[in-house]
């Protein structure tokens, strides 16, 4: 799993923004990069056991809903987290795919949330006292984003996420990352 995350991120993206569904568009309608620390104390999920950072990349695909006066659009992503001396071994990782709900200003700031499913390389039962005991392999997603966007296309925004199995199982530690990302709306 340690290697097929890290496969995912780089491909992901690429896959949707090489692929034309006419001439002159993409798939997706906005790429979003990121630097996020890594399961953050004191949240939603209440504790740290595990630290360092995470590299973010996300994909906005282009189908639309119009909901609540914002848009509706499937989102894909992955974070690739290490310790601070780049060791991967010892942080969650995870792929992820859901809905994502953006309002968007007038005045250029954004706020949005979604909800989904991730995937995580991480351990399902407290046998190791510096992971995460997540419970399940598939845990819920959901992600809370502010931002502002500039020059029409580019955004920076804060991000916050949390996943968990939301109670259903055993063990639930539940991991939060907090960070910024940097966004480029096609």
């Amino acid at each position: 799993m340690r290697t097929i995350l890290p496969r995912l991120a780089v491909a992901v993206p690429l896959a949707f923004g090489a692929a034309p569904v006419s001439a002159g568009t993409t798939w997706f309608h906005e790429v979003k990069f990121g630097i996020l620390a890594h399961d953050m104390p004191g949240i939603w999920s209440g504790f740290q056991r595990e630290s360092g950072i995470g590299l973010n990349v996300e994909a906005i695909l282009k189908p639309s809903v119009d909901v609540l006066g914002g848009k509706l659009r499937p989102a894909i992503g992955a974070t690739i987290a290490m310790e601070h001396g780049g060791r991967v071994d010892r942080t969650t990782s995870i792929a992820y795919a859901g809905a994502r709900w953006t309002y968007e200003h007038h005045r250029g700031w954004f706020a949005g949330i979604g909800l989904g499913a991730a995937i995580h390389d991480g351990n399902l039962a407290p046998d190791d006292p510096e992971r995460k005991a997540l419970g399940s392999r598939v845990l819920f997603h959901i992600p809370f984003e502010l931002g502002v966007r500039f020059s029409g296309n580019r955004s920076l925004s804060i991000y916050f996420d949390h996943m968990s199995n939301a109670g259903t199982r055993r063990y639930n530690e539940g991991l939060d990352s907090l960070g910024l990302r940097y966004g480029y709306r096609f």
